[in-house]
């Protein structure tokens, strides 16, 4: 049962229904002494979203998914309806309770669930349970994570790794619902993707703002100590991290960066390679067809070899006795390995005796890699202010080198750098010049930490630059011809 249901058309999910009510405020008691889009810090040190503090937060948004996926157990399974995109539901959480909502020790806020019945189904598609969504979700409290991106989003992650939940935009927001047809369209068809997989659209409404949260996949678990991470696009204007990046315990780097850290790229398996520009290919096909572009591939590294190498940091040793209270994963196709893999299987070249849902490839100095990988920022749509911002940038800069781009060019660009650049075919006879060539492993930088949230290792300093690129040999058709579905 819930307090009231509504059905609206898409563009109304920007809008929102300010409540009247002064009671209805989850605001800091210090004003924001740092800023980054909505993302602020208040005098106290906790962080806020919209002036509201990221515990109010994350307590209302438990409440939350625990009073819809609640009432929603209650009602019959039945095939998804056109209509079903559109539906919001709505509560409200009064800090003394209600009849239905329990009291609380936050102030008043209105929860809505987007969509509920459609996401249901997305959930089911990939294997999660009600109770498992829930048990993952509000069992414990969701962890916060460092980074915020250049938008000053929220994460949080689950106890358990297995979700990620971000806050996003009002337009973005906006595009995933008037996207969830053709998101379920594809997921029926092809439920092995590298897209991102999205659970739950939720929004907490409190102190007249609305607060849009999506629940994900959680791509880089916490149990895995990455070594280095890169944010790809196949492009070259601007795209190097900034000097604020680098300082960072774990920096995301980007295309130039990745060209300079490791010039020959990273090695596959044959059947491996294929898989994996195989499945590029058809997600960019979905992505090009709803006119989606600027999203990124979040490629992240463990690099085995050094891992054994290295001494048990306290944060190390704190992670491992974390994960050692995880569950196995529960999502289907949850890690990069499962999302791309089909009939392809690791060979005799790939010696990892567990993969740890990540892809198993080699440096050009025979390094043993895991990569951990998805496409992120899929909610960016071509429209005019992006066509006007590509206008612009083109008149100084070489037009096929900057970001924004018509999805069509966008989506070729991407997988030919990805597929040329970043991933290479281990050859089936590689002689030691090749297999040991000159090329560079990583490029390990330190950056400093000191936060208070959780954040992933830090590297070893040491730094290494080269020059030289090289370009792997691709199969005709096998990233730019028809989608090949793997099963």
């Amino acid at each position: 049962m819930i307090h009231s249901l509504r059905i609206i058309s898409p563009h109304l999910l920007s809008s929102g229904i300010k409540s009247p009510m002064a009671s209805e405020v989850l605001y800091a008691s210090g004003m924001p002494i740092k800023k980054t889009g909505h993302r602020g810090v208040d005098s106290s040190g906790e962080t806020t979203y919209k002036k509201t503090p990221s515990s109010a937060l994350k307590g209302a948004i438990q409440l939350g998914i625990t009073h819809t996926v609640g009432s929603l157990s209650t009602k019959p399974e039945r095939d998804v309806l056109m209509q079903d995109f559109y539906v919001v539901e709505s509560i409200f959480f009064p800090s003394e309770g209600s009849k239905l909502t329990p009291a609380h020790h936050y102030n008043d806020f209105r929860f809505k669930t987007y969509a509920p019945v459609a996401f249901r189904y997305f959930r089911e598609l990939f294997g999660i349970p009600p109770d498992d969504y829930l048990c993952s979700l509000c069992s414990e409290p969701l962890i916060e994570l460092c980074s915020s991106g250049a938008s000053g989003s929220l994460f949080y992650v689950s106890s358990d790794d297995d979700f990620i939940i971000k806050t996003v935009q009002h337009k973005e927001a906006e595009f995933l619902q008037k996207l969830l047809p053709g998101y379920y369209l594809n997921l029926n068809q092809n439920p092995r993707t590298l897209l991102p997989k999205f659970y739950g659209l939720y929004c907490v409404q409190a102190g007249g703002k609305n607060i849009r949260i999506v629940v994900m996949n959680n791509l880089l678990p916490r149990s895995v100590k990455m070594h280095t991470k890169y944010d790809l696009k196949g492009s070259t204007y601007k795209r190097r991290a900034s000097q604020k990046e680098r300082e960072k315990p774990l920096p995301t780097f980007k295309d130039l960066d990745f060209l300079q850290d490791i010039p020959d790229g990273l090695f596959l398996d044959a059947d491996m390679y294929n898989a994996l520009c195989k499945t590029l290919q058809r997600d960019c096909l979905v992505l090009q067809s709803f006119k989606i572009m600027d999203y990124s591939l979040l490629l992240s590294i463990h690099n085995i070899d050094h891992a054994q190498r290295e001494p048990l940091s306290s944060d190390t040793l704190q992670v491992s006795v974390d994960t050692q209270r995880l569950t196995p994963q529960k999502v289907l196709y949850f890690t990069a390995m499962e999302s791309i893999q089909g009939e392809a299987r690791p060979s005799d070249t790939m010696e990892t005796d567990d993969h740890m849902g990540g892809i198993p490839a080699q440096s050009s100095k025979g390094e043993r890699l895991l990569l951990y990988i998805g496409i992120i920022d899929i909610l960016q749509s071509y429209t005019c202010l992006k066509k006007l911002e590509h206008s612009w940038k083109a008149l100084v800069h070489d037009g096929d080198t900057v970001s924004v781009h018509n999805p069509g060019f966008y989506a070729e660009r991407f997988q030919s750098f990805m597929c040329n650049a970043v991933f290479k075919k281990i050859p089936l006879k590689p002689s030691p010049s090749k297999k040991f060539g000159t090329g560079s492993s990583f490029s390990r930088r330190t950056g400093s930490s000191g936060n208070s949230c959780i954040t992933y290792q830090p590297l070893v300093s040491g730094e290494h630059k080269a020059q030289v690129t090289t370009k792997a040999e691709v199969e005709p058709g096998v990233h730019l011809g028809r989608p090949d579905v793997l099963p």
